[in-house]
């Protein structure tokens, strides 16, 4: 890991899975410096939805090797239950948001923070403890411009893609990404040959999938 001006130094934080029906939410933060940043651009680092997945499972190595990052992995059980207590998609971002951040404090500085913009900024802010009150947090549209939330961006889709596939193994069906058509018939497919309990374990529970799953799947 190259070593970091802290004073200097900045973290990026971003997500990923939020519009994926099946699979975790996770969210990554990274810390970069000027010097870092350079380096982190030279290799093509950009926000993850411009890249493919072979190029995010490639740059996912490099940027953990150089950079000082916290990645959080919420499972679809844990996310069910995280969202039957809030109830609001915009709290427990900023909750996972607030753990990553805090998480990454834990062991190193940096006087700011960036992360992308979603619903009331005051979300992450009163969801964070008292390390990450310390620090000045910049939460802006397309904040996937700035590098290291890039480079957050990647490290979240990367940890995704890797936990989806495992969530496909375990299964024995290939559980798309996204939230499409595709998406649909393969959760009805998993609910008619296992059970609605199988279903909860690798879905979000309170996307409008799962009404139109349940009533596909719902004796006539």
């Amino acid at each position: 890991m190259s070593p970091v001006s802290t004073q200097d130094s900045w973290i990026g934080l971003d997500e990923s899975g939020k519009g994926d029906y099946f699979g975790p939410l996770v969210v990554a933060g990274v810390q970069v410096d000027p010097e870092l940043s350079a380096r982190l651009l030279a290799w093509g680092v950009k926000d993850s939805k411009r890249l493919t997945d072979k190029r995010i499972l490639e740059l996912e190595p490099k940027i953990r090797e150089v950079c000082r990052y916290s990645v959080v992995a919420i499972g679809p059980e844990r996310y069910n239950a995280l969202y039957e207590k809030m109830r609001n998609l915009n709290k427990l971002l900023a909750w996972a948001h607030a753990r990553t951040l805090e998480n990454l404090l834990s062991e190193t500085d940096s006087p700011r923070a960036i992360a992308d913009q979603f619903g009331d900024e005051r979300f992450i802010k009163s969801a964070l403890m008292e390390k990450g009150r310390q620090i000045v947090l910049e939460q802006r549209p397309r904040a996937e411009e700035d590098p290291a939330v890039a480079a957050a961006s990647i490290l979240a889709r990367a940890e995704f893609l890797k936990r989806l596939k495992k969530l496909s193994e375990e299964n024995r069906l290939d559980l798309p990404k996204g939230a499409s058509d595709q998406v649909r018939i393969t959760a009805v497919k998993l609910v008619k040959e296992r059970s609605v309990e199988a279903l909860k374990k690798v879905a979000k529970w309170h996307f409008r999938t799962t009404q139109q799953v349940l009533q596909e799947c719902s004796p006539r």
